[in-house]
């Protein structure tokens, strides 16, 4: 006689409870590249419907954090959805390249003024290295993509691509050179797009200066008041920026406000009547109001520029607001971009007072050649001399700062290449502006509060100055007629043969290249040294990278989706959208999802200061790169993703909980073969066919949730199943009859056949999330290290359909009853009549339709609920009563069952445990 213990169907798997994920997980990475899985989804995927996902490039520099895993991570599982839910999926992973902080560093390693080829190199050398940096850490979290062929906008056919692009925006007529106000870095030393600026706290000195009216008779008529003999008149300005005083050409006025004429120990003051009273009782001026005026009455007035002989005028501003200050601003139309257009608009001009490196400009009256601080002093100085200065204050505001350096910008004019949103394509009636808005009328965005962002940046957004004075960039490859700078009349082919050049040379070409080598008279036209903006160079690749015929991976337009970071309305969404309207009148994109910032177990931002970050490095190499993968997937991305080492604490207890539930699943279903011992649906016990009918379920709902990029509802499914579907009900139910039944019993099989398929499946909806985990499962399932998930879809396991409808129904009704026999048994086993539920008699008494439909589950009811024996009753009622079964318990299964006798040569054995061992004595003597 064996042991009885060796008689049970306790199998083993080579699926560890423990995963182990630092050390497997990195030899699953190096066997997706030694088997180019990618390459084998692409080839598996050949005559499916394409969906494109295109990268929006990291910037080569320095180490990836958090914030790059959230991103790429749900980007990976974007792309593994799609490709598992029937489409030729595809993503090119790529790099940014270009730009001040690669230049920013060689000059700190190397110096400044090396040659120009020289910095070049030196970038590209750097960019390349840093590139090959990240995408090590990015393929430790999973990321499967089109590696081979990544793409970094410094490669030579993408920069070519891109002067090529950017000339056909040219010929469209929205492309233009003009000198316009442009945020400016004193440490770029270059102009600053809108997205190359984030807003933080700044103290400033604020002004109120009085700009003295010239004609008394003129200024009284226009208040409808006598002269006042002995007294001054001033209109009275408020100022943030004292600095841009030496360059006022006019005052600004609300052409719809109405403004107060007040009698002050300061002289006879103008301001906005609706607040002037109230805000000159704030600086603690004694004054009377004299009289009032309309604001278009006093449009036309001549005052003395504040700091020099000249005249300005005073002038209706529709931008001017009661908000803050006198209802009365200066202008400098060199130093502001409302100031430009309105005095562009009258016919005023005016001139730079700070230079590049900050510094007022030489030849400055009074202030010339000083630094921004000291002659700022001496401007209120001056003013306060004279009587000009009513008041200043210190007070901190937010204000535009460079990303880079964290230092506040200048608004200055410059000459520069812009794309203009309020500019009509030649043959189009539509501003980019307006195409703008249009084109994304139709596009979905997850979250819906994405779009309303999308728009303002639209409505907001100032034309886009696209040139940058940098060495590390895409040229601007004009040459411009020395003249009157015009372009040269063959722009379009010189531009060609420049490309063609970038393409064997890259951007250094530009710089080496003399005109005479294109046939151009350097007498007659300048060779440009500018650079484009690298959002311009990353918002381009739309058409650069993915549109590229020549490339082998070249892909459909528009994209199926971009998803980047909440910030990225006006950074990369922004310069994307502005770039495929104004190429080619419509968006690069399809649907845009947006994602938050990774933020601490607080809600803070991280940061290195105060200690709260958190590694991506780290965590891969501690707890695995798939508790990282589960921990985006299970956050709500729509806001703030909050991770600390608590929370990575509970994404390890749910990940534990759905290694757990594979690991048994691939346990009992270790001899089974899918291909000789699968049973059809209609032949299963009915309780696997309601696990089975679950299962599909399952699978619709996640992937419906994968569809609409809700992952937090796919891991909620997936952990729930797992714990309560699984766990909590099937699994349970099923263990007597998966351990004690024959190996090759019919009920064995039956739920064998249930657990492959539900596995399959399991792991299919899994992979996109958990890429390891699922990997490693499927090849034990599958005793194969050659095969990978990622080279089937989910229709493959998609459980067959049960055409009984009742079975639903049925197995609802048993679930809804469990509950209540579970707590009767708690009850009772709590007084200590009995141990445990197998030592548990049960009769439930219910309505009859109850009863019939529990009695024909038979024998099988007491493995349901678990207990000894089921007596079923008719009653009004649904009642359950527990009483300590008679039965004896069956040394091997451990049942209570009425076969079982204490006759010694029954061995304790019930009927079904005997029936078994008979059979595999039959077995061992044949």
């Amino acid at each position: 006689m064996p042991d009885l213990k060796d008689t049970l169907n306790l199998l083993k798997t080579p699926f560890p409870m423990k995963g182990d994920l630092p050390t497997r997980e990195p030899e699953l990475v190096k066997r997706w590249a030694e088997q180019r899985v990618y390459e084998r989804m692409r080839a598996a995927a050949a005559g499916r419907p394409p969906f494109i996902l295109h990268d929006g490039p990291p910037y080569a520099n320095g180490d990836i954090h958090i914030g790059h895993a959230v991103n790429k991570v749900l980007k990976d599982m974007v792309f593994k959805s799609r490709f598992f839910d029937g489409f030729d999926s595809q993503w090119i992973p790529g790099w940014d390249c270009h730009g001040m902080p690669i230049e920013h560093r060689i000059e700190q390693t190397n110096g400044r003024g090396l040659p120009t080829e020289q910095v070049q190199q030196l970038c590209r050398d750097y960019a390349l290295q840093q590139t090959q940096s990240q995408k090590k850490d990015f393929l430790r979290l999973g990321l499967l993509g089109d590696w081979d062929r990544a793409f970094r906008t410094m490669d030579f056919e993408t920069e070519a691509n891109e002067i090529r692009f950017l000339d056909r925006i040219r010929q469209r007529g929205l492309l233009f050179r003009g000198q316009k106000p442009v945020n400016w870095c004193v440490d770029c030393q270059s102009a600053l797009a809108e997205a190359e600026l984030e807003y933080a706290p700044k103290r400033s000195t604020t002004a109120y200066v009085g700009l003295l009216a010239l004609d008394a008779v003129d200024f009284a008529s226009r208040f409808k008041c006598q002269p006042m003999p002995g007294k001054q008149a001033r209109l009275t300005i408020w100022t943030t920026t004292p600095w841009t005083l030496p360059g006022n050409v006019a005052v600004g006025l609300d052409p719809r406000a109405s403004y107060g004429l007040y009698d002050t120990p300061n002289g006879m003051l103008v301001m906005a009547a609706e607040t002037g009273g109230k805000l000159l009782a704030g600086l603690g001026i004694d004054h009377e109001l004299c009289a009032v005026a309309p604001g278009l009455d006093l449009v036309g007035l001549r005052l003395k520029h504040p700091l020099l002989d000249t005249e300005v005028p005073l002038v209706a501003a529709d931008f001017v607001s009661l908000d803050t200050g006198t209802g009365l601003v200066h202008l400098a139309p060199a130093h502001g971009a409302e100031d430009f257009e309105l005095c562009r608009s009258l016919g005023i001009g005016g001139e730079n007072v700070i230079d590049g490196a900050g510094r007022f400009v030489a030849g400055l009256p009074m202030v010339g050649g000083m630094g921004l601080e000291e002659g700022s002093k001496l401007i209120l100085d001056m003013l306060q001399a004279d009587g000009s200065l009513l008041k200043q204050e210190r007070i901190e505001h937010s204000y535009p700062h460079c990303w880079r350096h964290k230092t506040p910008i200048l608004f200055r004019s410059t000459t520069q290449w812009f794309i203009g949103m309020d500019r009509r394509a030649t043959g189009d009636t539509r501003t980019l502006r307006e195409t703008a808005r249009e084109a994304i009328r139709d596009v979905p965005f997850y979250p819906a509060s994405g779009r309303s962002r999308m728009e303002a940046m639209i409505d907001g957004r100032p034309d886009w100055c696209v040139s940058r004075q940098r060495t590390w960039g895409v040229p601007l490859p004009f040459f411009v007629r020395r003249s009157d700078k015009s372009l040269h009349p063959q722009t379009a082919r010189l531009v060609e043969e420049v490309a063609l050049r970038i393409e064997r040379e890259g951007i250094s070409a530009w710089t080496r290249l003399k005109p005479a080598d294109l046939g151009v008279d350097e007498a007659e036209y300048e060779k440009l040294s500018d650079t484009l903006d690298v959002w311009f160079d990353s918002g381009s690749i739309h058409a650069t990278v993915y549109r590229d015929a020549r490339r082998p991976d070249a892909h459909g337009y528009p994209a199926d989706l971009y998803l980047e970071g909440s910030d990225q309305h006006r950074g990369w969404f922004g310069s994307s959208l502005m770039t495929g309207c104004a190429a080619d009148a419509r968006a690069p994109f399809k649907a845009v999802l947006t994602h938050g910032f990774a933020v601490d177990g607080d809600g803070k931002k991280m940061s290195k200061s105060l200690g709260n970050t958190v590694s991506p490095q780290q965590v891969a190499s501690t707890r695995g790169a798939d508790i990282i993968r589960l921990w985006i997937a299970s956050t709500d991305y729509s806001t703030d993703i909050s991770v600390s080492e608590e929370i990575l604490d509970r994404v390890v207890e749910m990940y534990r909980r759905i290694r757990n539930t594979i690991r048994f699943l691939l346990l009992n279903v270790s001899d089974f073969d899918a291909t000789a011992d699968c049973m059809r649906a209609q032949d299963l016990e009915s309780v696997d066919q309601y696990a089975m009918l679950r299962c599909r379920e399952l699978a619709e709902q996640c992937r419906k949730s994968y569809r609409e990029y809700d992952f937090v509802a796919v891991t909620r499914l997936l952990h729930g199943y797992c714990a309560d579907e699984l766990g909590g009900f099937y699994l349970d139910v099923l263990k007597d009859r998966l351990y004690a039944s024959a190996r090759d019993s019919r009920e064995r099989r039956s739920a064998q056949t249930a657990l492959h398929a539900i596995l399959k499946n399991l792991l299919l909806l899994t992979a996109p999330i958990l890429s390891f985990t699922a990997e490693e499962a499927w090849a034990v399932l599958f005793k194969s290290q050659e095969d990978s998930v990622f080279v089937h879809i989910w229709d493959e396991a998609m459980p067959p359909r049960i055409d009984d409808s009742k079975v639903s129904e049925f197995w609802r009704q048993v679930r809804l009853l469990r509950p209540n026999v579970m707590k009767a048994i708690e009850d009772i086993r709590s007084s200590g009549a009995i141990g445990r539920s197998s030592e548990a008699s049960i009769v439930i008494e219910a309505p009859v339709g109850i009863v019939e439909s529990l009695a024909l589950l038979g024998s099988e009811l007491p493995s349901i609920f678990m207990v000894a024996d089921v007596a079923l009753k008719e009653s009004d009622a649904v009642e359950v009563k527990v009483r300590r079964t008679s039965s004896l318990r069956c040394m091997r299964c451990w049942r209570h069952d009425a076969t079982v006798t204490d006759d010694a040569e029954q061995k304790m054995l019930c009927g079904r445990c005997r029936t078994v061992l008979s059979g595999l004595l039959e077995l061992n003597d044949a």
